[in-house]
């Protein structure tokens, strides 16, 4: 009779262990509240809080394309550093990811690289030149 509690302590513990490992790694576009740029050449710092400019910045993200488990080999520093507020629970602090930005002087394309979850994804010219006209606005 004594391994029964033990054993539904296991089994929620990993549960819980295993919702919350799934849950830190997924971010949910639409809860995006807030988006803060940092220049690398000029070092400004650039938020973006204004509902249809994070409408614009959730569709350009959904258009990246990931490939996970890459590390970037950029001979040059980031363009620009961004960091994504995404806020689930008002009564709870917003849930922050980084991004690295550099922006191709040869084609007009992107590159992006998620930090947390090591992956480098690719913007085209158009999003590119979109993301580019946010920051700079």
């Amino acid at each position: 009779m004594k391994q029964n509690p033990i054993i539904l302590f296991i089994i929620t513990i990993l549960l819980l262990i295993g919702c919350s490992n799934g849950a830190s790694n997924k971010f949910d576009l639409n809860q995006l509240t807030r988006v803060d740029f940092i220049d690398g050449n000029r070092d400004e710092e650039i938020i973006v809080t204004e509902k249809e400019k994070i409408k614009t910045l959730r569709d350009i993200i959904g258009k990246i394309e990931w490939e996970e488990n890459i590390k970037p080999q950029m001979d040059e520093k980031e363009d620009v550093i961004a960091t994504l507020f995404f806020t689930y629970d008002k009564n709870m602090p917003e849930r922050l990811t980084e991004y690295s930005i550099w922006f191709s002087k040869k084609d007009g394309s992107a590159a992006i690289f998620h930090r947390e979850k090591n992956a480098l994804g690719t913007l085209d010219k158009e999003n590119a030149k979109i993301l580019k006209e946010l920051i700079n606005n």
